[in-house]
């Protein structure tokens, strides 16, 4: 799969991370995207819900043959039950048709599952997305915070394209294991929350966290409620982006960009000017000595807070461990049982 080194997170479009602004404006700034170079676009069932892919739709429906849609599928908030996650045949059948139509395309370039069903052997669900492709439905599969093992497993039964992990300055989990895997793979990596949900961009920071919109989802990220202490780790980056003449934001993007070839961060924006200075991030040269300081600015063992609230956090690739999905040889032979 070709596309941009880069790649447009789209959650904040529709108002994950700030009020959402007019369809018109979110219109304007993917086709912009569009023309700066910018082809990778990475939605959700999930965004909205369902809004986000369609105004995808919308706005790429005109030039789909000059972009890559990744979206979805298999997670979902319930107020009562907090998230769900399902990755049974019928629904990723079920999912699949419903974000085609949403998005306006007879294909979908790249098909996550978005979280890992606990309670379907990776296997079954890899099946029903083989056929998707096919089918023509799908062009590539993908797996999002999935463990190593789980990788594996899924990629036996058809290759995964790219793995998409949560990869920054201040989130460094998946570099023991899972980035070596989808390295010895040849899967390719989507990292998400590459600024850290736009922490260390500073958009936030630099303004009191109970300014943000009443419905931003960092009011609920564990990181973001310990500000006060964590803002010492964008002050640093900060001192170190002046000094290079460029924005924090962008020296963070620059940081994950120069993990690999294989790694291509998605950023969210709804702005924009910001988008532009995201793409910039591409060209700043790093040297290993300012990695290695980059990293020593943002200890990880000192960040304060997990990544997620406890309800998103529940289905993440860490709360997982050691088996993320039931073996498919016990699975079915529990089927066989009650039948």
């Amino acid at each position: 799969m070709m596309t941009s080194a880069q790649g447009l997170g789209c959650a904040g479009l529709t108002g994950f991370y700030g009020e959402p602004r007019p369809e018109e404006e979110m219109v304007k700034l993917i086709r912009h995207a569009v023309d700066l170079g910018l082809t990778f676009f990475d939605t959700a069932e999930l965004y909205g819900p369902y809004t986000n892919e369609l105004l995808l739709g919308k706005a790429l429906s005109p030039i789909r043959d000059k972009v890559e849609i990744a979206t979805k599928f298999g997670m979902m908030f319930d107020p009562d039950k907090g998230v769900v996650v399902n990755g049974s045949p019928e629904y990723v059948r079920a999912a699949a048709e419903a974000s085609l139509k949403r998005l306006q395309t007879d294909y979908i370039d790249l098909y996550y599952a978005h979280r890992i069903d606990p309670t379907v052997p990776i296997e079954v669900t890899m099946g029903e997305l083989k056929k998707l492709v096919e089918e023509g439905k799908v062009k590539y599969l993908g797996l999002s915070e999935a463990t190593a093992e789980t990788i594996r497993r899924a990629h036996a039964v058809h290759p995964i394209t790219a793995v998409q992990l949560e990869w920054s300055l201040w989130e460094r989990g998946v570099e023991p294991e899972i980035v070596p895997v989808c390295r010895e793979l040849g899967i390719g990596i989507v990292a998400y929350r590459a600024l850290g949900c736009g922490f260390f961009s500073g958009h936030a920071m630099e303004e009191k966290l109970d300014k943000l919109w009443k419905n931003d989802l960092r009011h609920s990220d564990p990181r973001f409620q310990q500000a006060d202490k964590n803002r010492v780790f964008y002050e640093r980056l900060k001192a170190m982006a002046d000094a290079k003449g460029v924005k924090p934001g962008q020296l963070a993007l620059a940081w994950v960009h120069h993990r690999g070839n294989d790694v291509f961060p998605i950023a969210g924006t709804t702005k924009i000017g910001h988008m532009e200075d995201n793409i910039r991030s591409v060209a700043i040269a790093l040297s290993k000595e300012e990695m290695e300081e980059m990293e020593a600015a943002v200890p990880v063992q000192e960040v304060t807070g997990e990544r997620y609230g406890a309800q998103v956090m529940s289905s993440s690739w860490e709360k997982a461990q050691p088996a993320q999905t039931p073996p498919l040889d016990t699975w079915l032979a529990s089927r066989q049982a009650t039948n």
